[in-house]
């Protein structure tokens, strides 16, 4: 386990909307678990407004991997402008991202699928996305500022349990001393272990929606596999790879694949083995076209893997006492639902909630997910049929896909509503409310609600 502490100044919380003049609560410690993506930038803003916020992650260091993820829509990037970061993700970008060619079994093209379906507005790296969220959340107000709090990581520790109490939630590590927070936030993924000890099993929120997604880069010895980005699709099924241009410097970087497959069956019960995940893949694509038996034979010299179940979360409350969900944890979508940007999003107003509540954290995890919920469902819809439009299981449905992907006017009305679910939600201007706040109660004016 690897204790990595970052220290700042005290900095002060935002007063409340609609509450009376009020003197600055002591700073509130809050544990988030998770580093990847919604974690540090939550992380971030709560070190800005004053938290004093941890953050422990089971890996024993930020997460490599080579996938790409996209933001799209002006509330998506209008937060990572006012995070600062929004410059330095843009000059990380892999570009527009990359057409896909949907080819038969004797590579020919039948349809391609635009760059725009994948690459967003924004493209960038998971791995690289997540070093810049970790890195900005060091210096939440700038490196010479003097207020902020800079969070604490905990790399390669879990929590074990959670336990409520009147004034905090007492917290036991896998392998670090218990410790006792004001706050705890899961924004651990689909698998989340917060949901899992505070909400109940994890087959009471997620919802498998018949499809199976697995990712990996391809070896050395996989020659020329990857060298043009294509698609084999049969009913049920499709295989895909390519390779991404920022990457292409890496020392044995030979290009990745992407696989979509239909499964009603659950196929994962160890996540931590890749043994029988190699194994499932390989029964899946058993018997196909193209070079798809060269591709399944890489996976024999790969040593990570990521593989999961297409799968809805669904989470009827958000937030149980002094504990609350972030991201995939609470709504995630695994293919399709702009799922970074929503977590993104997420962090941005539940910091944003917390800090104007005072301390009334049952009202700042309310409005939290009142604001978020409407607009989070919508990009979930958007992740409800992923598995569908990329591995339809009829030849009838894939010929009709392709159909649609050769005609500009249908390519034109699935963008629309791409766009159209990233553009449904206006954003409060939490940096501006907080500090107006702040100061009306520093000059012993009325915060921000109160007339």
């Amino acid at each position: 386990m690897t204790y990595e502490t970052t220290t700042g100044r005290e900095g002060a919380e935002g007063p409340g909307r609609a509450r009376g003049r009020r003197t600055t609560p002591p700073q509130r410690t809050v544990l988030i678990s998770g580093a990847s993506v919604a974690g540090p930038a939550l992380a971030y803003w709560l070190g800005r407004y004053g938290f004093r916020p941890t953050v422990i992650e089971v890996a024993p260091a930020l997460r490599g991997g080579g996938f790409a993820v996209d933001f799209r829509g002006a509330a998506q990037l209008t937060v990572l402008e006012r995070m600062g970061v929004l410059g330095d993700i843009t000059s990380h970008s892999t570009g527009d991202g990359t057409p896909v060619t949907f080819i038969d079994g004797q590579g020919c093209p039948i349809a391609t699928l635009p760059a725009e379906f994948a690459g967003g507005e924004v493209e960038i790296l998971r791995s690289e996305l997540s070093r810049i969220l970790y890195r900005h959340s060091l210096s939440p107000l700038g490196p010479s500022h003097p207020l902020g709090n800079p969070p604490e990581y905990l790399f390669g520790d879990s929590v074990s349990s959670l336990t409520q109490t009147a004034d905090g939630v007492h917290v036991t590590f896998e392998r670090g001393a218990s410790r006792t927070f004001d706050l705890v936030i899961g924004a651990d993924g689909l698998h989340s272990t917060v949901r899992r000890l505070a909400f109940g099993p994890e087959t009471d929120f997620v919802r498998h929606l018949g499809y199976y997604v697995a990712a990996w880069d391809l070896p050395e010895g996989a020659g020329d596999l990857g060298a043009r980005p294509v698609g084999y699709g049969e009913p049920g099924r499709l295989a895909t790879v390519g390779r991404t241009h920022r990457r292409s410097e890496e020392p044995g970087y030979a290009g990745e694949s992407f696989c979509v497959f239909a499964s009603e069956e659950e196929l994962i019960h160890d996540r931590r083995d890749l043994r029988p995940q190699k194994q499932a893949i390989a029964r899946a694509y058993a018997g196909a076209g193209w070079r798809t038996p060269e591709l399944i034979d890489t996976l024999g010299a790969v040593d990570a893997l990521y593989f999961d179940s297409i799968s809805r979360v669904d989470v009827p409350h958000w937030s149980r006492g002094r504990i609350a969900l972030l991201g995939d944890a609470a709504y995630g979508a695994t293919v399709g639902g702009m799922g970074t940007g929503a977590a993104v999003i997420g962090a941005y107003v539940l910091a944003g909630e917390l800090a104007l509540a005072e301390g009334d954290h049952p009202t700042a995890f309310a409005r939290y997910e009142h604001t978020l919920r409407p607009y989070v469902t919508r990009c979930q819809e958007g992740g409800r049929g992923a598995g569908e439009f990329l591995a339809p299981v009829t030849q009838e449905a894939m010929d009709a896909r392709n159909a649609a992907l050769n005609t500009p006017a249908a390519v034109a009305a699935m963008l629309q509503q791409g766009h159209d679910i990233s553009a449904a939600i206006t954003l409060e201007d939490y940096p501006s409310l907080v500090t107006a706040a702040a100061t009306a109660t520093a000059t012993g004016g009325s915060p921000i609600g109160t007339g």
